[in-house]
């Protein structure tokens, strides 16, 4: 069989569902995953629900690589983009349980480059940690030519530091890429640690996470889902823009705690299965409940935040204040992120669910906002 029928028969392939079992719920994910392959919305995906206990149903469907005809499978390795600042939020509370840093301290008691910050109007200016997890904070991104030259969270806030804030603090809410990347720095200056090394010591290895990281392996690049634009011709494969023209493999990258994490379906399942009791999972606790419910709570107040209405945003997470659209599935204080290739993670609280969405296609626009998130929101609440 030629690649060219093969490629054809990725837009007509049906979805294979991974538990033998069929229900109602496995049955609803199927025909999204199916309707997706079809519509050439993606080339591949995998979805997922669970509750506290564990997996509910999952679906695969078309090809994680349509050259070498890999289908979509469990194993594959996804750029997660913006579902890495959940996990930043995360390791940010464990710090703060720890006693080794407040919300509410100003960035500059532990970045001494901060004391020079300045404001829109040139004079001095204070930003703290909880502003910058809630993007409330008016730091100025970096340009993709600076993304590209940083290897490390320390240049990037010496770079940070010397721009002017873009507002007052806590007056506005524009999505800030710079502010969770310093508050991943603060993490590495109060613990004595990367980040990378934080997190796998805190959290990834603990929970098992054991393919979620910043710089892939070798054997782990092979598993990698290629990322792919949709255009008329089909399918064209679009590297992942944060790793601004290096390897997946390459370290002389920065840890981007806003955006440069990989991982697995079952690894962010079992990160959200995690929050989702909680704060505990298989009898070792993580994060009190507490915790997670000062991280997931609304910390911009009647400020606009979000990609769809009725958003808030806590420290690193985006929460339903108002169900609609496609958030309607969700109970209101749901909570989670997704991220800019299409991908989606988002805990009930309400109904015990988690759901979770693992594809790469670059050009969504506004995934959060996306026909296919709001189709698979429906699907995950049979």
């Amino acid at each position: 069989m030629g690649k060219t029928l093969l490629k054809t028969i990725l837009v007509l392939s049906l979805a294979r569902i991974l538990h033998a079992e069929e229900t109602p719920l496995s049955a609803a994910l199927r025909e999204f995953a199916t309707g997706q392959i079809e519509g050439k919305e993606v080339a591949g995906l995998l979805a997922e629900v669970g509750d506290k206990d564990g997996v509910l149903a999952s679906t695969a469907a078309g090809y994680a690589n349509i050259e070498t005809e890999e289908k979509t499978s469990p194993g594959n390795i996804f750029w997660i983009a913006s579902m890495s600042k959940p996990v930043t939020g995360t390791a940010m509370m464990m710090a703060v349980e720890k006693g080794l840093v407040s919300i509410s301290d100003p960035v500059s008691k532990y970045l001494p480059e901060f004391r020079d910050l300045k404001g829109a109007d040139g004079k001095p200016a204070t930003i703290t940690i909880g502003q910058c997890l809630s993007h409330t904070s008016g730091l100025q991104d970096l340009n993709a030519e600076e993304n590209g030259a940083t290897t490390s969270l320390a240049e990037l806030t010496a770079l940070v530091s010397t721009k002017p804030l873009k507002f007052d603090p806590g007056t506005k809410w524009a999505y800030c890429q710079t502010g969770i990347n310093t508050a991943a720095r603060v993490i590495e200056v109060v613990s004595g640690k990367s980040f990378p090394d934080y997190l796998r010591e805190n959290l990834f290895a603990p929970l098992g996470m054991e393919n979620t990281t910043f710089h892939l392996t070798e054997a782990q690049a092979r598993h990698l889902a290629i990322s792919y634009q949709t255009t008329e011709t089909g399918f064209q494969p679009v590297a992942p823009y944060i790793l601004f023209g290096k390897s997946p493999t390459d370290t002389n990258r920065y840890p981007c705690g806003a955006g440069g994490l990989f991982s697995t379906l079952s690894d962010y399942g079992t990160f959200a299965r995690m929050i989702l009791n909680g704060g505990e999972l298989d009898g070792k606790r993580y994060l009190e409940p507490e915790s997670i419910a000062g991280m997931t709570s609304s910390h911009t107040g009647g400020l606009a935040a979000g990609f769809v209405p009725g958003s808030n945003y806590g420290l690193g997470w985006i929460r339903v204040a108002e169900p609609g659209g496609v958030t309607e599935p969700l109970s209101e204080g749901s909570f989670g992120h997704g991220g800019a290739y299409g991908t989606q993670a988002w805990i009930d609280p309400v109904k015990n669910r988690y759901t979770i969405l693992m594809l790469q296609r670059t050009n969504f626009g506004n995934g959060d906002a996306s026909d296919t998130r709001g189709l698979f929101q429906k699907a995950a609440a049979k």
